[in-house]
């Protein structure tokens, strides 16, 4: 970051990051209170499965909703009703006394989660100027990429040492601080919306089709693709995506501003968050099911042999945006999906039926906190800098769409790879394909996106 940062911009990166933090620690800090979840209320499986996606599947729904909702009304309304309402809805998961009342809770903490992502992005880029957005977009997006690599080391030292609900309750605090300084922070909003509420029909089109499509994602694997009820989301899932562009193009406040897709460096930036973004969300649960089924630690013990990749994160992903800046997005994505890349080749060709952390583990670990850091801090700010500032709101909520889509699918598209066997040959099979994945999405990165963007694309993007 500049040392010229003003204390004001530097106060609205640590509370911006810290909204964000606690999104995306809930994206995975549940899943290893699952068993103990299911044991302590005596619940099947196919229950209790919802307390995992009904968050994912609502989350990814409102997200764009969300976004289009912080144009119109304001960043730092919806950003301090996301933490007081996330605050609210994590007590009562932490105090349920059901697994129905859980997963309503959960499903409740989806919907003011997303809120929280678009307007806390909104409200950092018009704190800084524009020659320092790049950075500060990268930290943001650090610590929600952290957050995400944490959330399992800290559930499991949750769960060891104390309580399940705490898992829970641990956002409640911490959200309502948020909350409080936010209201400190923040300067007020015009209490009218600007320029009228957006589509009714068109918000809830674009919030169903994100819904169905992971519904699908998530359940193809599980129950079969040519399942009915996976069939039939896919299906409908698909044909949302004309009819939301047939209705945008016909109303006056459409919910998505289609124009967003005719910026050729957010298109590719957000086509290669998701993609790589596969390979990513698929590569955190493929190391800490190996650590536990084949070297046979513990939850606790894979949790916390895995957490170095983040910290190495946390430690890179704030310089990728001044690194961007001064040699471009394509070279630092590059090369951080080639240091993720050679951590992924390693794990398939060197990784044992024996024990190595020290020796073979922790150097992928490093490689691969390296490759996130500079990966997807760098998408992350491409595609916020392609942006007008009157859509940061939807652009953001469209960008962190597609990752939370590229998220279910990549641990979809593992769960297939790994089968019923889940021996040594399986995973080595698994991390060869996340190898190809972000391969994948270097190149098309480079082919796509453009470092300096067009004279037309700049004017489209209100600069």
């Amino acid at each position: 970051m500049a040392t010229t940062t003003s204390p004001a911009a530097r106060r609205m990166l640590l509370l911006t990051g810290l909204g964000v933090f606690i999104v995306f620690l809930d994206t995975t800090i549940v899943n290893v209170a699952f068993e103990t979840v299911r044991r302590a209320f005596d619940a099947d499986l196919a229950t209790l499965v919802w307390v995992l996606n009904a968050y994912t599947l609502v989350f990814a729904a409102v997200l764009i909703p969300a976004g289009r909702m912080s144009d119109t009304y304001g960043a730092r309304r919806l950003f301090q009703l996301g933490l007081c309402g996330f605050a609210l809805a994590s007590a009562v998961c932490g105090l349920a006394p059901s697994p129905g009342v859980l997963i309503a809770a959960r499903t409740v903490q989806g919907l003011f989660g997303a809120m929280i992502v678009p307007a806390s992005l909104t409200l950092l880029l018009r704190a800084f100027p524009r020659g320092q957005r790049a950075g500060a977009v990268s930290a943001w997006g650090a610590m929600g990429a952290v957050a995400t690599a944490i959330g399992p080391t800290l559930g499991s030292l949750l769960i060891e040492y104390a309580d399940w609900r705490l898992v829970f309750l641990v956002n409640v605090p911490v959200c309502l601080a948020a909350a409080a300084w936010g209201r400190r922070l923040l300067a007020p909003e015009p209490a009218a919306p600007r320029g009228g509420a957006p589509d009714p029909l068109g918000v809830l089109i674009s919030g169903v089709g994100p819904a169905l499509l992971s519904f699908a994602v998530i359940y193809g694997p599980r129950i079969g693709w040519a399942d009915p009820r996976v069939l039939g989301a896919l299906v409908l899932g698909a044909a949302t995506v004309p009819w939301l562009v047939r209705r945008a193009r016909r109303v006056a406040r459409p919910a998505v501003d289609l124009t967003l897709f005719g910026i050729r460096n957010f298109v590719a930036s957000t086509v290669v968050t998701l993609v790589f973004s596969v390979s990513f969300f698929a590569n955190l649960l493929a190391s800490l099911l190996f650590l536990q089924n084949v070297w046979h630690y513990s939850p606790l013990l894979a949790a916390l042999a895995v957490s170095p990749a983040a910290l190495v994160t946390a430690l890179v992903a704030p310089a990728a945006g001044g690194l961007a800046e001064r040699f471009g997005y394509r070279q630092v994505f590059v090369a951080g999906a080639a240091c993720y890349t050679v951590g992924a080749v390693l794990l398939a060709t060197r990784l044992g039926p024996d024990s190595a952390w020290l020796a073979v583990w922790l150097p992928t670990l490093v490689l691969n906190g390296v490759g996130v850091g500079l990966a997807l801090s760098t998408v992350n700010s491409a595609a916020a800098a392609s942006l007008p500032e009157d859509r940061f709101g939807v652009g953001i909520a469209v960008n962190n769409s597609f990752r939370q889509f590229g998220g279910v699918l990549g641990v979809s598209l593992l769960v297939a790879a790994l089968g019923s066997a889940a021996d040594l040959g399986a995973y080595r099979l698994a991390w060869w394909l996340l190898a190809s994945v972000t391969v994948a999405s270097a190149v098309l990165y480079v082919a796509w996106h453009r470092d300096r963007a067009p004279d037309r694309e700049l004017a489209l993007a209100g600069r």
